[in-house]
């Protein structure tokens, strides 16, 4: 694993060489050519997705996931490495954030990283093809994989119309994903975070369970939630969740917070405004999870999200009160490695 380690470290110096959306989409693509390979795709599996001689799987929102380790929304927006990501041993993986139609997102460039830190900011403004785009790729998604839809409203929608666009992507996504996220805390679309006052976000909420009410079948439905809010908001979210009946939480998004960094002050201002994800998350997010669990006596499920970088980080998480987890800005700063060792730790323990 050292070996492995040290090899991608390499790699990664190389890759931050590059602008960090090309850099993204770059590694994704070479991987993508890499599973062409004839018996590369068995090879991946043996080596990223072994069998575990613990039963790793855990039961929430009556689906069965094969282990705790999630790829969080922005990742893979489109649904376009699905199959590619499907080889890394993720336990499930969130797309997203789609809007009912196709957005450029913000100027580029719009992500950047900070390697002392080990984190990034992104401004990316939910970039996507748009959520019909994504259908037809879902269509041909891989047998036996969790996915879930994290949608969104596009940036031209005002607020007070944006639960149409939210109910346009659900009904869109519904025959092809196993849950929903529901994201109105991105910092990057101006306005969004309004919709997490509690009047305009239950209304969203419960038209969503009124539609879901008429499906054969209901899916599970969660909010993803900021890092920056206050105790009272945070007691809101949950008052919010016990009246719309939502199934659960993903704590969090990026931060719009900046102490503590060790980044140079003149370029954080060079970067500007921006999500923060990372390790300098990983406190405030862990601690919002624990508020949450304790507050709701453990009966919210939560899944955690937000700077983790190694097996301690995830193992707090889940000491915290979160059930699963999901990694962005750690897997590309360990690589992808990174989801066999959280999932060794976490069994482990």
């Amino acid at each position: 694993m050292a070996s492995k380690s040290l090899m991608y470290s390499l790699l990664r110096n190389i890759l931050f060489l590059l602008p960090a959306e090309k850099a993204h989409y770059f590694t994704l693509n070479i991987l993508r050519l890499i599973l062409c390979i004839p018996g590369m795709k068995s090879l991946f599996k043996k080596i990223f997705n072994p069998k575990n001689q613990s039963d790793e799987s855990v039961e929430l929102f009556g689906i069965r996931f094969p282990n705790r380790i999630g790829l969080a929304a922005g990742f893979d927006k489109d649904a376009r490495y699905i199959h590619e990501l499907s080889t890394l041993g993720f336990g499930f993986l969130e797309i997203g954030t789609l809007t009912p139609l196709p957005q450029d997102g913000n100027p580029i460039p719009r992500l950047f990283r900070l390697p002392e830190d080990q984190a990034l900011i992104n401004r990316m403004g939910f970039n996507n093809g748009g959520v019909f785009a994504a259908v037809e790729r879902l269509k041909k998604r891989p047998k036996n994989r969790i996915i879930g839809g994290n949608i969104g409203k596009n940036k031209i929608t005002p607020n007070d119309e944006a639960v149409e666009d939210y109910k346009k992507a659900f009904d869109a996504l519904f025959p092809y994903v196993d849950y929903f996220t529901v994201n109105v805390s991105s910092p990057n679309t101006p306005g969004l975070r309004e919709l997490q006052s509690k009047k305009p976000l239950l209304d969203i909420l419960n038209q969503l369970q009124l539609l879901n009410k008429q499906k054969e079948k209901r899916k599970a439905i969660l909010l993803k939630i900021a890092p920056d809010l206050s105790l009272p908001q945070l007691d809101d979210i949950l008052e919010i969740v016990s009246e719309s009946k939502i199934d659960g939480l993903i704590v969090s998004n990026t931060t719009i917070e900046r102490t503590g960094l060790k980044t140079a002050e003149n370029q954080l201002e060079a970067i500007g405004n921006g999500g923060l994800s990372g390790a300098p998350l990983m406190q405030k997010s862990t601690e919002i999870v624990r508020y949450l669990s304790e507050k709701s006596n453990g009966k919210v499920p939560i899944i955690a999200a937000g700077g983790i970088m190694n097996g301690e980080d995830a193992l707090a998480k889940i000491k915290a009160g979160a059930s699963l987890v999901q990694i962005y800005t750690g897997f590309i700063y360990r690589g992808p490695g990174f989801v066999k060792e959280l999932r060794k730790a976490i069994s482990n323990s």
